[in-house]
């Protein structure tokens, strides 16, 4: 590409120190978990929500388990003072939940916050100015010694205010654009504004060290983030939070990597929503965590509803391959896949097992809320036998016996081939119904008798293309006798019959469902089933289908 010349690094490494963090293989427990959708998520949407769909998203952050939300910017516009004043007012917020809010560190932003807060119970007030080079440089052009007194005198501010008001809110402070500000000087800034503040084990204070634009790889975030565990003030009395974006794409990894280093607590949003590229998934975060077995103490047991959810009030549209929550994501076209998810299943139920370790599959998708038969098996031109068969057994009740199931799936993919679509599950039923099931052209039963000597007789009457005619023979059961009658009466010759059956439903009203083989004199196998309250009819009727189903190939 052109211009490369035009980039450089813009972020400041920590300087190097043991890096304890590379140590670890595992993130061990959930993080104080904080949402700021209805902020940073609201602030990037074309079409802000209004106080409503605030409302609605608030109390579905609520039944998640989120247990800190930031719930906007009071000072910034009458909508978002008048959402927490509605919470506040109408006593909407529960007990064991706090709110959120953020302000500059400028006095008549910071006055404005608390007043929206007034009657609160519980509430952390977020106060932030930007420490980067670049920001001292061209937007503000002062020192570091005058960004420095910005927090400062913020902090100052706020400890006032909450001695006048005789609140008792929790504090929190962020050096805005921490990735691109040499981390001593972030280091002296957050310091500063902690001596101020003076927090305790019993009053800790939330400082938050936000990757407002991704600069790096993630390990250079890590070394940052241990860099400022390892040398802030009153370490007992902090909470070091994390606020990755997304520039690089490397939000989760940031946060991931970033806890491992010794950060307590993740401020992010659903699906990642947020500036330019957004912000941290905290659902992907929070079921990678599930994935290795540890408690996220947050409840995406119902994904579909949180999605529709979120769809509506923010007007977003979850990519369909979006980590755990896509409607794609545990879909399986591959014929090979499909087969070995199908094995995989078959397996776990085999063994009693626990533990899961299906292949393709990181989580099982029924804990999210979705269903192997929709969500998981999906029928198109690529898919392959085990597919099918899977979703014919697990949707219908079919046990397709093991050597028709390929002709089966040809069978199906040719029709979505053809149409250049993916088939849902009643469209592969049908497909199914039609070819095999009770296949009555160009010959149909009128009428079946069995008599029984010394051997079994069997009496037909059968409708030819519209021309009626009786056969009859013996067999060594009833389901020779017929197959013998067909081969004398009708002059059709085939050998080497075979069958399997089963009940295809439970209970009084179940159905009988075979599947018969028969091998024509070309060596070609020929396959069909028969579904009858009767298990002898459901027999003669499979019979019956594969005879008709040679007829149609010759």
């Amino acid at each position: 590409m052109k211009n490369t010349h035009k980039y450089t690094t813009q972020f400041f490494p920590a300087r190097a120190g043991e890096m304890k963090w590379t140590r670890k293989t595992h993130i061990e427990k959930a993080p104080v978990w904080c949402s700021v959708d209805l902020r940073d998520g609201n602030q990037s949407l074309m079409i802000p929500m209004s106080l409503e769909e605030k409302l609605e998203f608030f109390n579905l952050l609520v039944r998640v388990g989120f247990k800190e939300i930031e719930v906007g910017f009071p000072a910034a516009s009458e909508t978002e003072y008048t959402f927490l004043r509605t919470l506040i007012e109408n006593d909407m917020i529960p007990s064991d939940v706090t709110v959120q809010v953020l302000t500059q560190s400028r006095e008549h932003i910071i006055r404005r916050t608390f007043e929206a807060l007034s009657g609160c119970k519980n509430a952390i007030v977020h106060l932030y100015n930007s420490t980067s080079l670049a920001q001292r440089e061209q937007v503000f052009r002062k020192s570091r010694e005058e960004v420095l007194k910005i927090a400062t005198d913020g902090a100052e501010l706020f400890a006032g205010i909450a001695r006048e008001s005789g609140t008792d809110y929790r504090f929190e402070y962020s050096p805005e654009s921490f990735t691109g500000t040499e981390p001593e000087f972030a280091l002296e800034v957050c310091n500063a504004v902690l001596d101020v503040w003076k927090p305790t084990p019993d009053k800790k204070v939330i400082i938050n060290l936000p990757v407002t634009v991704e600069l790096s790889s993630p390990h250079v975030y890590a070394n940052q983030v241990e860099y400022m565990c390892d040398n802030l003030k009153y370490r007992d009395s902090v909470v070091v939070s994390l606020h990755p974006h997304n520039d690089r794409g490397c939000a989760v990894a940031d946060s991931e990597l970033g806890l491992l280093a010794g950060a307590d607590r993740i401020e992010g949003t659903l699906f990642g929503n947020g500036e330019r590229t957004g912000n941290v998934d905290i659902i992907t975060m929070a079921l990678n965590m599930f994935a290795q077995g540890v408690d996220p103490e947050l409840d995406f047991s119902d994904l579909p509803e949180i999605t529709e959810i979120y769809e509506h009030v923010t007007r977003m549209q979850v990519y369909d391959r979006q980590p755990y929550s896509g409607k794609l994501v545990f879909a399986a076209f591959s014929g090979s896949h499909q087969d070995a998810i199908a094995k995989g299943m078959k397996w776990r139920e085999e063994q009693n097992c626990d533990s899961w370790t299906v292949p393709y599959l990181p989580i099982d998708p029924r804990d999210v809320g979705r269903q192997y038969e929709t969500d998981v098996i999906r029928i198109n031109s690529q898919s392959g036998k085990g597919g099918i068969g899977y979703l014919l057994e697990h949707k219908f009740g079919y046990l397709i016996p093991r050597k028709m199931r390929e002709e089966v799936g040809y069978a199906v993919k040719s029709v979505s081939d053809r149409a250049h679509a993916e088939l849902s599950a009643e469209e592969v039923l049908g497909i199914f119904s039609d070819k095999y099931i009770n296949v009555t052209a160009p010959i149909r039963i009128s009428d079946l008798r069995f008599d029984r000597d010394e051997v079994v007789k069997a009496r037909l009457v059968l409708d030819v293309n519209g021309e009626t005619k009786t056969v009859s023979a013996t067999g060594n059961g009833r389901l020779d006798a017929v197959a013998n009658a067909i081969k004398s009466g009708l002059g059709i010759k085939f050998s080497d019959l075979t069958y399997e059956e089963h009940a295809l439903t439970a209970g009084s009203s179940s159905k009988a469902v075979t599947y018969v083989s028969i091998k024509l004199p070309s060596g070609r196998k020929v396959w069909g089933v028969g579904v009858h309250d009767d298990i002898m009819a459901s027999s003669v009727n499979a019979l019956f289908s594969a005879v008709n189903r040679s007829i149609s190939m010759k």
